[in-house]
């Protein structure tokens, strides 16, 4: 669910690939085959190639790139300040399978092959592959192989895959999911574990079959596999996991960030009134994947959204328009979720009591700001009769985490389709085996995927393989306290860049004559708006690239 750009490169990505020089692949065959993971074009077009020298050197240039670099060469070393790898990026275009759970439909995506290349002996030989899953984005162009194309969506992502895995010597297969790109697909499978999980493996095996075929024709598979995501993509990363495993394959480790895994917990919270920051965009995107998945989430769009709102929504994102265009249009609220008028007569005296309490909530002192900007009392998204019978079947059929821990498990049986979608969505009940280790990374104070109801979760499920070693967790944020623990550089290093965003937006208000209420009030909102999107993902790369190394 990464809704804000990502990556201390984000004002940086437009430079770092300009001009590489790419050149197709000659002679290739077309394989129009509707089996799910085919490579239609073999091999598949090389979009663009840089060497190593080049690669550090436009993304040294860029702003913010330099701050990349010296987090990279922090964990792994950077003789002589340059990458050790450049980088072959192809285009590969596969056969995969929509999202409906009973007749899965016959589509294509696309993606990004990168392949290491250069004398440095880690640039070619038999390498490892790196599987990544990327975040939210509404952009329905958005093409991780775009790579000259410094307009397109996924321009900052792209630049975080480089430098942090393909650039050091591993292959990486990054997809750009059903529903995107040139995906014929008329929506977008989010937050499908099992869609998105067999995406995943759709598209290593179209990438591994292009192996051998390509230019770097020497560098293959040498059998390591690891799976990584941020955001969505951390929920599709251990989908992948999990169903990677079940089908005896291997996943030599896996490193989800910041992802919502304990979905049911996550959607009573938004429900019982903590709404995260994107939740207006992530609810139409969930709506409109589960009502393709199993047909029972609405009879009309109108039985959850309201009237301004409901026309049209279901077909909405991914959108070629850009978000700040669907909000001026009033396509969708930016914030405003549910009405701030608390619902009344539910025919329940303690439905009504509870909903005067959380309309908005007020506690946690701390998040109830955030919290607050869910709620207006007009152009809101939610009716109030939905929310009113979420709620309902939430108290009647309680999480295990919300709003009291207690299983830390779903609902045993909710009735609410939506819910009974989180629960089956949800990737809460699974144990990952001692011969695939896991590391969870996120920050504690996240407005838009909430750390606790999902990371730690996850943690707290899997206490016994933490204490054990096989379960890593990785906080990046201290909070108010001092960095500590074998993760206290990183930590350091974002208690860093979140004061530089913090100062920069104070300074910036008190050069325009604001006083220091108004310039504390510019900084907490600069840290909010970019926690998710653009402080935590490069550190927890960062941290999953050390992971990584291990193996």
């Amino acid at each position: 669910m990464r809704l804000i750009r990502t990556l201390l490169l984000a004002a940086s990505a437009a430079g770092i690939l300009a001009g590489c020089g790419g050149g197709g692949s000659t002679g290739a065959s077309v394989n129009n085959s509707a089996t799910p993971g085919t490579l239609i074009e073999n091999p598949p077009l090389r979009v663009a190639s840089l060497n190593a020298k080049d690669l550090t050197a436009q993304i040294s240039n860029a702003s913010g790139g330099s701050n990349l670099l010296t987090l990279v060469g922090s964990l792994g070393g950077l003789p002589s300040g340059v990458l050790p790898c450049g980088i072959d990026y192809h285009y590969i275009q596969y056969a995969t399978v929509g999202g409906n759970a009973t007749n899965p439909e016959q589509t294509t995506a696309t993606g990004v092959l990168m392949v290491p290349t250069g004398p440095a002996p880690q640039c070619s030989g038999p390498r490892p592959i790196v599987l990544y899953a990327h975040g939210t984005n509404t952009d329905k162009t958005y093409n991780l192989a775009a790579v000259t194309d410094s307009t397109n969506a996924a321009a900052t992502e792209t630049g975080l895959i480089s430098a942090m895995f393909a650039a050091q010597g591993y292959i990486v297969v990054a997809p750009n999911y059903a529903g995107y790109d040139t995906s014929p697909l008329p929506y977008h499978p989010y937050l499908n574990a099992t869609q998105q999980s067999t995406e995943m493996i759709n598209a290593l095996t179209a990438a591994r079959s292009a192996l051998g075929h390509i230019f770097a024709s020497g560098t293959t598979d040498n059998g390591k596999l690891f799976v990584t995501g941020y955001s969505q993509g951390g929920h599709v990363a251990m989908a992948t996991q999990r169903a990677m495993l079940k089908a005896g394959m291997t996943v030599t480790a896996a490193a989800p960030m910041s992802g919502p895994y304990a979905l049911e917990a996550f959607g009573d919270a938004v429900f019982f009134g903590d709404v995260d920051l994107g939740s207006t965009v992530f609810a139409p995107l969930l709506t409109t994947s589960y009502q393709k998945e199993y047909g029972n989430i609405y009879t009309a769009t109108t039985d959850i959204y309201t009237s301004t709102y409901a026309t049209g929504i279901d077909t909405l994102l991914p959108n070629a328009m850009p978000m700040t265009t669907l909000f001026q249009q009033n396509k969708l609220p930016q914030t405003a979720f549910f009405n701030s008028v608390a619902p009344t007569g539910t025919g329940s005296p303690t439905l009504d009591g509870l909903f005067a309490s959380i309309t908005p909530p007020t506690t946690p002192a701390a998040e109830a700001p955030l919290f607050a900007l869910g709620f207006a009392p007009s152009n809101y998204l939610i009716n109030n009769t939905y929310r009113v019978a979420y709620v309902a079947d939430a108290a009647a059929h309680p999480d295990g985490v919300v709003p009291t821990v207690t299983t830390g498990m779903p609902a045993a049986s909710p009735a609410n389709t939506l819910r009974q979608a989180f629960k089956a969505n949800d990737l809460r009940g699974w144990t990952p085996p001692s011969t695939s280790p896991v590391m969870l990374c996120g920050g504690q104070n996240d407005p838009t995927v909430f750390y606790a109801p999902n990371t730690g979760t996850m943690a707290t499920l899997w206490a016994p393989l933490v204490t054990a070693g096989l379960v890593t967790v990785v906080n990046v944020d201290p909070g108010t306290s001092a960095p500590s623990g074998p993760f206290a550089a990183l930590q350091a290093g974002f208690l860093t860049t979140e004061n530089a965003v913090a100062t920069a937006a104070a300074t910036a208000v008190a050069a325009a004559g604001g006083n220091a209420a108004a310039q504390t009030a510019a900084a907490q909102s600069a840290v909010t708006q970019n926690y998710h999107g653009t402080l935590v993902p490069p550190f927890c790369a960062a941290a999953a690239f050390g992971f990584f190394s291990h193996f």
